[in-house]
């Protein structure tokens, strides 16, 4: 069956309550046995189909019980409040993974998330520089999360730390940073100086572009 013709491009963040530098990447086990974290994006140009998605948000809050090859996770879908009845649809079909190569991020989440949340709606305030490794996002009654360079402990100087991942499934090349965060969604938890990955990506049917 022919895949759908879709697009995203636009600033990814992906938070975590890890150590910094995501065991996830390194094909390593979680810092602290579990998993919890929020991904997802703004994208600056998308489409799928003939829907248009420029401007819009959507994020995903996960949690696995140990590491994610071993499956049994869930996942809440946070969706722009401001995308259409048709927007929606769209955003959905390409985060079931159907849409999606064998391989590729969308769907790997769908074989190893067992339980899906029912998805929230809401106003989202995200502020995002990669290069200065800064972010804040604000999802009203679910989640606030702030990303800030990873500090030397001595002397206060901030760190830059790339990781690089040719053959990545999530993004090639991004920025290491350091992450607080607050979730009051379904899968809830709270973190302060944990993992942030900020990167700039272009996904497709056929897996990373950029």
């Amino acid at each position: 069956m022919a895949l759908a013709d879709w697009r995203l491009e636009g600033e990814w963040i992906k938070n975590c309550i890890c150590a910094y530098g995501c065991p996830c990447d390194f094909n390593a086990p979680p810092t602290h046995g579990e998993c919890k974290g929020l991904l997802g994006m703004r994208i600056t140009r998308g489409h799928f189909e003939d829907v248009v998605l420029d401007g819009l948000s959507f994020f995903v809050l996960v949690g696995f019980p140990g590491p994610l090859h071993e499956g049994n996770g869930q996942a809440q879908p946070i969706l722009d409040e401001r995308a259409s009845p048709a927007q929606r649809e769209a955003l959905f079909k390409i985060m079931s993974g159907q849409h999606s190569a064998q391989g590729t991020l969308f769907h790997i989440f769908s074989l190893i998330v067992t339980k899906m949340h029912e998805p929230v709606f809401a106003p989202v305030s995200l502020d995002f520089d990669e290069e200065a490794r800064s972010a804040r996002l604000a999802i009203d009654g679910v989640l606030e999360t702030e990303v800030e360079p990873i500090r030397n402990p001595v002397t206060g100087a901030e760190l830059r730390i790339q990781v690089v991942l040719p053959e990545g499934f999530e993004h090639i090349k991004g920025e290491v940073a350091s992450a607080d965060i607050r979730c009051k969604g379904a899968i809830p938890f709270e973190t302060r100086g944990s993992h942030s990955t900020l990167a700039y990506v272009v996904h497709t049917p056929q897996g990373v572009a950029a």
